[in-house]
């Protein structure tokens, strides 16, 4: 039915003559178009009477149908439009380290994507130092780490500063200790992140910086798998501050206690990007959302 279209404008001019101006069309030519149709549809749309057209029921029937294909195509290309508008035609990679996947990941890309819903959108998760890589070699378009890197040809955008925490399971009894500090962990039974990330490098080099010696009892790569095991293995163990505040009602069993040793210890997260990826729309928007997020939380 390709001449639908062609045979309502005929119905709205009422003349061949006019429809084919309109149309710019030869009127031989808009004739045969509309014979076409009706033998298509097996049906005479029109009755004759000189130059007359007028709508035979069957012609009426097909001008209604032709009218909802106008409307279903002005809503095709409306929601066309709204889909290129809303960012459908942008696409962003970002590479998370295990510990911001867990923490500061999920929150930029539900607020990111609450304006930009149509964005394409990848994410892939390394260490510290295999996020760079991917940024270096532009297999992600951005980075987002809990840590400020400063290599040549790479911007770092810092978010936001926490630090860790001791978390300890109701009962254990440090919870009794009015005070406690860093030389309290010597010896104590612990479950910390895995080596080679960089919440774990961060830790060694506190151990090391006070010569502390904690009884590791487990390494794992996941806050809540560590949450959970702390209260099954009545253990210790240091999860920064921001995770904490986001999934303090998750995890009752459980008690903060803050250190003033790890306090005057914080990192900070951040974005990472090579230098000219500012000429990539998605990455500029994502990092305009997430800096002004985290300026109105610090406020």
């Amino acid at each position: 039915m390709e001449h639908l279209d062609v045979f309502a404008v005929v119905v709205e001019q009422a003349s061949l003559n006019k429809a084919s101006q309109v149309l710019n069309l030869s009127q031989p030519a808009l004739s045969r178009k509309i014979m076409k149709l009706e033998e298509q549809l097996g049906v005479q749309l029109f009755s004759r009477k000189g130059k007359r057209l007028d709508l035979t029921r069957a012609g009426e029937i097909a001008y209604e149908y032709a009218l909802e294909q106008r409307q279903g195509e002005r809503r095709f290309l409306q929601t066309l439009y709204e889909y290129k508008t809303a960012g459908r035609h942008m696409s962003l990679t970002i590479g998370a380290s295990l510990t911001t996947l867990q923490t500061t990941l999920p929150e930029l890309v539900t607020m990111y994507l609450a304006e930009y819903p149509s964005t394409d959108m990848k994410a892939l998760t390394g260490k510290t130092h295999e996020i760079v890589m991917m940024v270096k070699e532009k297999k992600v378009d951005i980075g987002l780490v809990a840590s400020s890197i400063d290599q040549p040809g790479l911007a770092c955008e810092p978010l936001f500063d926490d630090h860790l925490c001791l978390v300890l399971p109701q009962g254990h009894p440090y919870l009794e200790r009015e005070e406690l500090s860093i030389a309290d962990l010597n010896g104590l039974s612990m479950i910390l992140f895995s080596k080679g990330t960089w919440y774990r490098v961060l830790t060694d080099e506190l151990f090391h910086r006070f010569f502390i010696f904690p009884d590791v009892k487990m390494e794992i790569d996941s806050f809540e798998a560590i949450m959970r095991l702390v209260v099954t293995c009545q253990a210790a163990t240091l999860l920064p501050r921001s995770y904490l505040h986001d999934h303090s009602s998750d995890h009752d069993e459980l008690c903060v206690r803050e250190l003033p040793e790890l306090m005057n210890t914080p990192r900070t997260t951040s974005l990472i990007f090579v230098k000219e990826t500012h000429q990539n729309e998605a990455v500029a928007h994502f990092i305009r959302k997430a800096k002004a997020h985290f300026a109105g939380l610090s406020q």
